[in-house]
Parts: C-alpha cells; structure tokens; sequence
C-alpha cells in the first residue's frame, strides 16, 4: 500500500512579524505581518503617505522597528544599518537608483565592492568588466558597453543597471521602490521584462508602485496600506482593481 505525502510548502525567504513604527508621537505603521516566498513578486501598494516608504526602510536596514519581529529563512534577524541587511542578501532599488553618474558602468555594478588584484590591491578592472558583460547579458539589459558612462545611459538603461547590480549581490530579496516612475512605456516594458525573468530564477522582490496596472501585471500578492495600516493582502490572479482602489481609500467601489 503506497501513500502519498503532500509536498511541503516553501518556508519563507522573509517573514515580518507584528512590525509597528513610530517617530516621536506619530504612528507610521502598526502592527504589520507578511511573509514573501522564494520566486514571488508582492506589491505593496497605497497613497502617499500610507507607510510604504517606512516599510522598505524597515527591511533595509535603514530605520528599526519600534516593536515586533523579522525573520529571514527562519532565522530572527537584527537589521541595525543597511549593512547588516545587505550581508544577508537584501539589496534595494531606490527611485533615484543611487548611481554614480560620472562613472562607467562597471564600476557602479561594484560600487563600494571593487575587485582588486595583487600585493598593491589594484582594481580588477578586466574582471569586473567581464563579469559585468555577464551578468547585463543573462538579464537581457541593452546597453552599448560595460564601459559606458551612467549619464549617458536612458533612463531604462539605468534602471535596467540599478536592477542588474541589486541581483548580483541580492542572494534573498530585492525590494524595488517605484521601478518605473520616471520611465516611458517602452522602458517600462523593458524593466517589467527583467522583473519578471528574475522571478524565473526564484528570487523573491518586494516591490512599491502607484501603478495599478503595473501591480495587477507583475504581482503573485497585493499588499495593501493606508495610513500605516495594513488593510489586507490578495491574490493578484483573483483580486478586482475596484477592489484594491477601495482598500487604498477606504472608499466603498
């Protein structure tokens, strides 16, 4: 008699627990819960000033939580500065991406990591280039050369950059903040289209976007604040956008 076992769920990649904030006497985010598994995509949606900034922050490092639990793999984590976050595999892409204008292309890639070879600790710049030729290239990201200079890069291309640079030192999550926002829609197409290959390779993203379209077409979950509140979390595949525009205003559909 043979029996079949079902097969166990994926523990998640980051598990926030209870998370409350607040600066002085103002409550940025109450009591939050989430959990994001290995190759899901979650948005996290609401208006300005919904606590979606503050949340991100949270899980980079940036701010503390007043009170409550991260959990990455299943381990409790303690993210004192960006640092700490960023050595256990989280990498975040800011709106304003954070590059180096004046500098090529493979320096931005490593910025803050150069190589460096021999005694003297020269800067690996054959190796750097190389394996940034590799990695813009399994990421389909179209730019003339690693070499290229960021300000002369489009808009897309640089994003494309700042994408390219959170995954390759991102081993659990990346957390995006408005990916799109300055993009036409050719270049968003193009950066949805690296989103969604980095979900194929099962790494986890958080992302923010005001984009509802955006959201309904990346997202496998919609998590939904208003006013440091979580009001609830939904299916992508069978959540209505009158629905998800309810729960960003409290507004009846």
């Amino acid at each position: 008699m043979s029996v079949a076992f079902a097969e166990a769920a994926p523990a998640p990649v980051l598990s926030l627990q209870d998370i409350h904030k607040t600066f002085g006497g103002v409550v940025a985010i109450e009591t939050f819960n989430l959990d994001i598994f290995p190759g899901e995509i979650v948005a996290l949606v609401g208006d300005n000033g919904a606590g979606k900034s503050t949340l991100v922050k949270i899980i980079a490092g940036v701010h503390r939580p007043t009170s409550g639990r991260i959990f990455i793999e299943g381990a409790e984590a303690i993210l004192n500065d960006p640092s700490e976050s960023q050595r256990r595999g989280i990498q975040v892409v800011y709106q304003d991406l954070a590059l180096a204008d004046s500098q090529p292309v493979y320096m931005n890639m490593f910025l803050g990591r150069e190589l460096t070879t021999g005694p003297l600790r020269r800067l690996d710049r054959g190796r750097m280039i190389r394996e940034t030729e590799a990695l813009v290239k399994a990421l389909d990201i179209r730019i003339p050369s690693a070499r290229a200079t960021i300000r002369d890069l489009s808009g897309g291309q640089r994003q494309g950059v700042a994408i390219a640079r959170a995954t390759h030192w991102a081993a659990k999550l990346v957390l995006m903040d408005e990916p799109t926002a300055a993009l036409g829609v050719a270049e968003t197409a193009k950066v949805e289209s690296i989103i969604l290959g980095l979900r194929a390779r099962k790494l986890p993203i958080l992302i923010v976007s005001h984009n509802l379209d955006q959201v309904f077409r990346l997202a496998d979950r919609i998590c939904v604040l208003r006013r440091g509140r979580q009001i609830g979390v939904r299916d992508a595949k069978r959540a209505d956008k009158n629905e998800i525009v309810s729960m960003i205003t409290g507004l009846s559909a």
